[in-house]
């Protein structure tokens, strides 16, 4: 049905509250970078309006620290733009902040701990090839 894929790599050891949020952060870049996947407001039969959605689903995977960093190293050698979100980022409290702190590291020396893309299919799935379905 759809040409592209999106995922979500989470580092398997973060706990609940971290997943759930660098998920929310990581999927407003791919938004905000391909704003064509969101699709028209909801209204439910009583008129309320509701904000759109993705108009395509969206794949949440789980990998350790290597496997992150790998998924990470594929996507910069394969030329495609990710949101990522590193460790460090926890400490801050916005958006600033968050990127002054993002600044200050390389990839080489990134604590990854999410990164999601969106690209064709099988780019996506070599990309992202170790990570597994998130529990």
């Amino acid at each position: 049905m759809f040409d592209t894929k999106i995922a979500v790599v989470l580092r398997n050891n973060l706990a609940g509250w971290q997943k759930l949020n660098v998920t929310a952060f990581l999927m407003t870049g791919i938004a905000g970078r391909h704003p064509e996947i969101i699709g028209e407001a909801y209204r439910d039969r009583a008129g309320n309006l509701y904000n759109p959605l993705s108009i395509q689903p969206i794949i949440v995977l789980s990998a350790d620290e290597a496997t992150i960093s790998a998924v990470h190293r594929r996507a910069l050698e394969r030329d495609i733009t990710s949101s990522l979100f590193i460790e460090e980022m926890f400490a801050t409290g916005h958006d600033a902040a968050n990127r002054a702190v993002f600044a200050e590291f390389a990839p080489e020396d990134a604590k990854v701990v999410g990164i999601a893309l969106r690209a064709e299919k099988k780019i996506v799935d070599k990309i992202t090839k170790g990570a597994t379905m998130q529990h």
